[in-house]
């Protein structure tokens, strides 16, 4: 099994793409959110995938620089459905409030012709929090992180395994996390800038970590693997290594800050 960042940024990035990924494993493929906008599309084929096999999709939540991207997913495959190019189905799931925004703006962007398709051969699937679905050949359970801002699911992937992934959403974690988080494997947790630049990037009035902070929540809660995500990126092509130095110093375990479509074994 393995993940590949499409893109590790935050809503301000203009140097790299907004945070979203995709879990592959067997030849299935499970993609979370979409990023801000069509760039998805090329994001997908410079990773190596064609993005006609995302057939398993989450949102997490209704922020352009996560739901933009599902927009054009959304897009496409009805388009190659109605064109009978895409064959069989495809799922989107998320809360009821993304499923309701994703109807509205298909109705009103899409032809019926393309629409048609939704709800019969795109399916958009409500999750619950706590709820546990199986999908490509995993146990997935779904939270609601309590997000102060916009409601907010993360997952907790195998969660009744010693392997468990845990994606906490792009908000700092909450203790209703807890369950799902403790003794991970592998934990996915925004990092919005380093703790020495937190005056000039400001993280707290945004509701946003910094390295340090999920570094000591990560060896608070023994996660064996913290790969950092939706950050800034005016440090540039010394943004991984400056993460890490300051991470390692609260964090004993395999600390990844990865970039734009790279890839990590799971």
């Amino acid at each position: 099994m393995k993940l590949t960042m499409l893109g590790t940024g935050n809503a301000h990035v203009t140097e790299y793409y907004n945070t979203c990924f995709v879990i592959e494993d067997k030849g299935q493929y499970f993609m979370v959110d979409g990023g801000g906008g069509s760039t998805i599309l090329r994001q997908l084929k410079y990773a190596g995938y064609n993005w006609m096999d995302m057939r398993h999709i989450f949102v997490t939540h209704k922020h352009v620089d996560h739901l933009m991207g599902i927009i054009w997913m959304v897009r496409m495959i009805c388009q190659f459905m109605n064109e009978g190019t895409y064959k069989g189905e495809a799922y989107i799931y998320s809360h009821k409030e993304i499923l309701d925004l994703i109807r509205d703006f298909a109705g009103k962007l899409l032809r019926p012709k393309e629409t048609r398709f939704i709800d019969d051969r795109l399916h958009l699937v409500e999750v619950h929090d706590g709820e546990t679905m199986n999908i490509i050949g995993h146990d997935i359970s779904f939270f609601d992180i309590q997000s102060t801002k916009a409601k907010q699911y993360g997952f907790c992937m195998d969660p009744e395994s010693g392997r468990k992934l845990t994606c906490c959403g792009d908000e700092p974690y909450s203790d209703c996390e807890k369950k799902y988080a403790e003794n991970s494997e592998w934990m996915l947790h925004e990092a919005f800038c380093l703790y020495s630049e937190r005056d000039i990037f400001k993280p707290y009035e945004k509701h946003h970590s910094t390295v340090k902070d999920a570094c000591e929540l990560a060896e608070k809660l023994n996660v064996r693997n913290l790969l950092l995500y939706h950050s800034e990126d005016k440090n540039g092509n010394n943004r991984k290594k400056l993460y890490i130095e300051e991470g390692s110093q609260y964090y004993h375990g395999n600390l990844y800050v990865p970039d734009d479509l790279e890839t990590l074994e799971l």
